[in-house]
Parts: C-alpha cells; sequence; structure tokens
C-alpha cells in the first residue's frame, strides 16, 4: 500500500457521526444533499452498477483521481482523491465506514478524514426493485471543514452538486453495459 494511503488506515474521521448513513439518517445542523435516479433494468443491470459503485467508477468518472486500498466493497478501505493539479489540487481523503455487499441493496458509504475540504460521509447504494428498476442513490451530509471550503461557500456546494450528477452518469452508463 503506497504511504499515502497506509497513513490513512488509522486516522480519525473528521466528524463525529460515523455511519450515519447506513440507514438513510443524517444528524442535525448539516448541509444534506439526497440523490435517487433508475440507472436500469433487470438482475444484469444491477449487476453492472455495483461492480461499478465498488471500483469507484463514480468518482473516477467526475473527473477524480483514486488511489484506493482496495475495493469500496472493503469495509476499512482507505481512498484518497485529487482534483485539480498537482500540487495546487485538492486532496480528498476517506475511509469506507460501512459496505453491504449482498442482495438486492448493495453498496457502502466513505467517511472524510484529515484534509478533505469538507468533514462528513457520503453513501452510494445500488437497489433491485421487485418491478425490475435498478436505482441508485446517494445521500451526503457535511460541513465545510477547510478554510479555503468555507471561503467558497456556495462554490464548494455547487462543485459537490456536479460530482454527484456526474456519480450518476457513471453508474447509469454501467448498468446500461
Amino acid at each position: 500500500m503506497p504511504p499515502d494511503l497506509a497513513a490513512l488506515v488509522d486516522a480519525p474521521f473528521t466528524y463525529p457521526e460515523v455511519g450515519a448513513t447506513r440507514d438513510g439518517s443524517v444528524p442535525d445542523g448539516v448541509h444534506v444533499v439526497r440523490r435517487e435516479a433508475v440507472v436500469g433494468s433487470g438482475r444484469a443491470a444491477f449487476d453492472r452498477a455495483v461492480a461499478a459503485v465498488f471500483d469507484w467508477a463514480p468518482q473516477r468518472h467526475a473527473g477524480l483521481r483514486v488511489h484506493a486500498s482496495g475495493p469500496a466493497s472493503e469495509l476499512g478501505a482507505v481512498v484518497s482523491m485529487a482534483a485539480g493539479f498537482p500540487p495546487l489540487g485538492l486532496r480528498i481523503p476517506c475511509r469506507v465506514v460501512w459496505s453491504r455487499t449482498e442482495g438486492d441493496q448493495q453498496g457502502y458509504a466513505y467517511g472524510t478524514l484529515p484534509g478533505h475540504p469538507e468533514s462528513g460521509e457520503e453513501s452510494f447504494l445500488v437497489t433491485l426493485r421487485p418491478d425490475g428498476d435498478v436505482v441508485f442513490a446517494m445521500v451526503a451530509f457535511s460541513r465545510l471543514a477547510t478554510r479555503a471550503a468555507r471561503l467558497g461557500g456556495p462554490v464548494s456546494r455547487l462543485a459537490q452538486s456536479v460530482a454527484l450528477t456526474r456519480y450518476t452518469g457513471a453508474v447509469r452508463r454501467a448498468a446500461r453495459g
């Protein structure tokens, strides 16, 4: 494991509500974003969507450089994402806080680690509904954590919204094959 990822394995989370997205709940006093979209239909589409989510495809499609210790299905996997051009780019370190790898609803959530511009958690869940629809859902809660993010305020929130839209596009493409 590269040194930057190894250093994240035991890094403390930057928020107290670790795992709160497991049941879709979020703490009070945070910025919340919920997104849900039908991305395909049938078991094969579900399997492709789940594989993409666990392989960090949404983040890569959003333009992030992704360095991970393993798949997102692995509890405790660490990921260091980057946006922009080094060395001025944005560093986005996270660790998987829960993972669901069985049944008709699969996905995970990661939580923020020191150095992330926000403090909070994002979940990525793919569901195969009884009617055959494959639904990709995200729940994110956060507080702006760095001075730069706070100064950027609305721009920081807009960047998050754009990323979530791109995440959905990546999962939709994967589901369709």
